[in-house]
């Protein structure tokens, strides 16, 4: 239970954080920008980041409850989406804190800087495949169509 719960709270808090981050960028308002960016930072270390933690545990202790061979298939492909996922939100963290800092100057300039919008390309292009390296890491957490024992 807390192994789904965690994988709910990863996949929900990515997609809202996609979606409130992208139309707050959209809307092009300033204050809306500034206050997302703000929520967002916020949101991945309250609940992102412990929520990655607690996957990662319970994972590993399934994986000798249930018997599973660390070796198998379906496991290595699980690993290798969980380090790919991890390789896409370290630099999106990184991003998001620029973002930010890029929001907040503007709200004192009344101009957001041109590479806040480069940026957002950026985040957006990591986030996209992580997200769906998540959906993935789902299929497979459900229908274990590899070998897992």
């Amino acid at each position: 239970m807390i192994h789904v719960l965690g994988a709910v709270v990863i996949t929900g808090t990515g997609a809202g954080i996609a979606f409130f981050m992208f139309m707050a960028h959209r809307s092009a308002n300033i204050n809306a920008i500034a206050v997302t960016a703000r929520h967002v930072v916020l949101a991945d270390w309250i609940f992102t980041a412990p929520a990655v933690l607690v996957q990662f545990l319970s994972g590993l202790y399934l994986m000798m409850k249930l018997g599973y061979s660390f070796t198998s298939s379906w496991f290595l492909a699980v690993l290798a989406l969980f380090v790919f996922i991890g390789l896409c939100w370290i630099p999106v963290v990184v991003i998001q804190y620029k973002l930010k800092a890029l929001a907040e100057d503007a709200l004192q300039s009344g101009v957001l800087d041109p590479s806040f919008h480069r940026l957002m390309r950026l985040w957006t292009a990591l986030g996209v495949p992580a997200f769906l390296a998540v959906l993935i890491v789902f299929w497979l957490m459900i229908f274990k169509p590899l070998s897992v024992v």
